[in-house]
């Protein structure tokens, strides 16, 4: 009697059901718990599809299992006859038990540690910690992300950042949206063309948005993008991604040394030493690039160096106005440079000078986004990648999404 109470109490078993009998295996370190309801008992159910509401008694009953929170080592399984009811002389429903899951064969409590662990690392390796298949951990975790992302509400966005990022080495890509007032991924597209920016329209009208409500987009200079929004986001204005921007022109950079390399052998091993922020560098880099900035070596690398840290510099202007005048000093001075490289990359950037004017007015970057992508690679790296889009998809909400799985399952304590 002592043992069934604890039990009871336990799996906080409320009438009309209790709990009819206990079965322990020792051997295979399991645990079998049978509940069963009071003849009689009347049952809730309703619909709001079916417009369906009332209580009524059971019709029959169905076998029924789930897999519960381990007792100690042992595995835990609740079973119980569940009972369906005749809501009219058509329609026959399964009536949803109290520790029902939102996926079948688990309780809610062991669905809320699947997602605690899931949110902490590589889904196989939930697997072999609660004993079972990676395909049932997907499913559970593809129907959670589902359900939390229809609860999101997005009739207030206004300011939005798109990024892509790598599913695998090279190829199949996907794209990224991020809120970036509430620093979320919200919307993830299959590819990296113009028809990401639809797709990401078309689930705006899920969620209360509008097309029309988004006033500012932080992207990088894709022909695809740009392509995009000009289409399906019409009173959206550009920003260029500033971090998207400095990739640019370290690449410049980066292009310079290695063809100065062919002739000067000192610029070896020196390729960071010019890539990096100065306040990031080593003490033995920061030599390096004082023995580099010699006068009398007058390097073209460390004179394409100078024409990016004072584009650096620009953004620290303190009006629009002033802004726009540095962007048009750097200019001329990066055209007049005699440097191919330094010249190709300013105009780019002249190419594209509204949306890089524009960050002034919105001071949105894509900063956030790659600390983002950053933590969905690292997780991809945890686990050896991820086989499918759909996988990769559920990881990328699951870990940067800021999902409120509190909603559908009130035991999930969010990290």
């Amino acid at each position: 009697m002592i043992t069934k109470d604890l039990f009871k109490r336990a799996l906080n078993i409320q009438e009309p059901w209790y709990l009819k009998s206990i079965e322990f295996n020792e051997a295979e370190k399991r645990l079998d718990l049978y509940i069963d309801f009071k003849e009689g008992s009347v049952f809730h159910y309703e619909s709001s599809e079916e417009n369906i509401k009332g209580d009524f008694k059971a019709y029959d009953t169905k076998e029924k299992f789930w897999r519960h929170l381990n007792f100690f080592e042992h595995e835990c399984y609740l079973h119980a006859r569940v009972p369906r009811v005749k809501v009219n002389e058509k329609i026959i429903r399964l009536i949803k038990v109290p520790w029902n899951g939102v996926s079948p064969g688990f309780t809610i409590l062991f669905e809320a540690l699947v997602l605690q662990l899931a949110s902490n690392m590589p889904v196989h390796t939930v697997s072999k910690i609660i004993k079972e298949s990676d395909a049932k951990i997907w499913n559970l975790l593809e129907k959670y992300v589902k359900q939390a992302l229809l609860l999101n509400d997005y009739g207030n966005l206004h300011a939005v950042g798109m990024d892509e990022t790598s599913m695998k080495k090279g190829h199949d890509y996907i794209t990224l949206f991020i809120d970036l007032l509430k620093r979320r991924t919200i919307h993830i597209a299959k590819g990296k063309d113009s028809d990401t920016v639809k797709s990401f329209t078309d689930d705006l009208a899920l969620h209360n948005g509008t097309p029309e409500a988004i006033k500012d987009i932080s992207c990088d200079m894709s022909p695809a993008f740009i392509k995009g929004v000009k289409e399906y986001l019409p009173e959206a204005k550009i920003t260029f991604d500033k971090f998207h921007i400095m990739k640019i022109l370290n690449k410049a950079v980066d292009q310079v040394r290695k063809q100065e390399l062919a002739t000067n052998p000192i610029l070896k091993n020196s390729r960071y030493v010019l890539l990096k922020n100065k306040s990031n560098l080593t003490l033995k880099q920061q030599n390096k690039r004082e023995e580099l900035s010699l006068p009398e070596l007058n390097l073209k690398s460390i004179r394409a160096l100078h024409i990016r840290e004072n584009f650096q510099e620009i953004y620290k202007a303190t009006t629009d106005d002033l802004f726009e005048t540095l962007l048009n000093k750097w200019y001329f001075w990066a055209t007049h440079s005699h440097i191919e490289e330094i010249k190709q990359a300013a105009y780019t950037i002249k190419n594209h000078w509204q949306g890089v004017l524009q960050w002034k007015k919105t001071q949105i970057d894509n900063g956030l986004l790659e600390g983002l992508n950053s933590l969905i690679q690292a997780a991809k790296a945890k686990a050896r990648g991820f086989k499918t889009y759909r996988n990769f998809k559920i990881v990328a909400f699951l870990i940067t999404g800021k999902l409120d799985f509190n909603q559908l399952n009130k035991h999930y304590l969010p990290t």
